[in-house]
C-alpha cells in the first residue's frame, strides 16, 4: 500500500514541477524546490524524468523550459475539443460558395488524415473519405509539413519520395524548398501530385500559441480549376481557417 502511494506521490510532485516550468520561463532548480516546499535532491530527479520524456529541456544558461512533448499533447488536446464540431458549418459555408469539396485534415504520425468534408451535390466532383490517409509530403498535405518544427519535420519526410503521379515530388531538396514556399506565403497549392486530375488548395489552422493542428483544403477538378479560382480559394480558406482558429483560442 505505502508503495503505491509513494507512486502517486511522485507523480503529484512530478506534475507540480511541469507545471512550475510551464508559468516561469527558465525556472530554476532552487526555485522550483523552494516554490514547492521540496528538496532540490527531489526536484532534480523529477526534472530529469520529465526531460528524459521530452517534457521539459534545460537550457544553456541552467534554467529548465517546456519541452516539445507538450506540444504534441497541447495538439492532442485542442484537437479532442470536438473540432469536427466546431469546423463543420464553416466547411459547409465555403463549400457552398465555390460548389466543391473540403476537407479538414490533421496529422497523424507521417500521413494526414481526413477528419471532416463537405461534398457538393454536383455530378462530377472530388469524393472525399472520412478516415482516409495521404502522405505528408504529396498534395496539399504538404501545408501540415510545412509548419512542423524542422527536426520533426525531418523525421518525417521518408528518404525515398514514393511517387503517386508524375507530378510528385520526389527529389527531397526540391521538396524542402517547397515547403518552405508554403510556410512563406501561407498557404498551398497543388496540381496533379496525388491524382493527375485534380487541383486543391489549402491553408493552416492554428490552435493556443499558433500551432498548426489541421488543414482545411478545397479540392476540385482540374479542368474547371483556372488561376482566378484558386486565388479565390486562398481568400476563403484563410477567413474560413481564421474562424476555425479563433474557436480553439489562437489569437493571432
Amino acid at each position: 500500500m505505502s508503495g503505491n502511494t509513494d507512486l502517486l506521490q511522485s507523480v503529484d510532485l512530478a506534475l507540480q514541477v511541469l507545471m512550475e516550468v510551464a508559468r516561469i520561463a527558465d525556472a530554476r532548480l532552487s526555485e522550483i524546490a523552494r516554490n514547492l516546499g521540496e528538496t532540490k535532491p527531489r526536484i532534480l530527479r523529477m526534472l530529469r524524468t520529465l526531460e528524459h520524456r521530452g517534457f521539459v529541456r534545460k537550457t544553456a544558461e541552467g534554467g529548465y523550459r517546456l519541452g516539445n512533448a507538450v506540444l504534441v499533447l497541447g495538439t492532442a488536446a485542442t484537437t479532442q475539443i470536438d473540432l469536427v464540431k466546431l469546423a463543420s458549418p464553416i466547411l459547409e459555408s465555403v463549400g457552398a460558395k465555390v460548389n466543391e469539396t473540403v476537407q479538414l485534415r490533421i496529422r497523424d504520425n507521417d500521413e494526414a488524415l481526413c477528419i471532416a468534408k463537405f461534398e457538393p451535390s454536383r455530378d462530377l466532383r472530388v469524393h472525399a473519405t472520412i478516415g482516409r490517409r495521404r502522405p505528408l509530403y504529396a498534395g496539399s498535405s504538404k501545408v501540415l509539413l510545412a509548419f512542423l518544427p524542422p527536426k520533426l519535420q525531418a523525421e518525417l519526410i521518408p528518404d525515398e519520395l514514393t511517387p503517386l503521379t508524375g507530378r510528385t515530388i520526389t527529389d527531397r531538396q526540391r521538396l524542402m524548398r517547397e515547403l518552405e514556399t508554403i510556410r512563406n506565403q501561407g498557404y498551398c497549392i497543388s496540381r496533379g501530385e496525388v491524382s493527375e486530375q485534380l487541383c486543391s488548395v489549402a491553408v493552416p489552422v492554428r490552435a493556443v500559441g499558433g500551432t498548426v493542428i489541421a488543414a482545411l483544403n478545397i479540392a476540385a477538378p482540374a479542368f474547371r480549376t483556372q488561376r482566378p479560382d484558386l486565388d479565390r480559394y486562398v481568400d476563403l480558406l484563410g477567413s474560413a481557417a481564421r474562424k476555425i482558429s479563433k474557436g480553439l483560442g489562437w489569437d493571432g
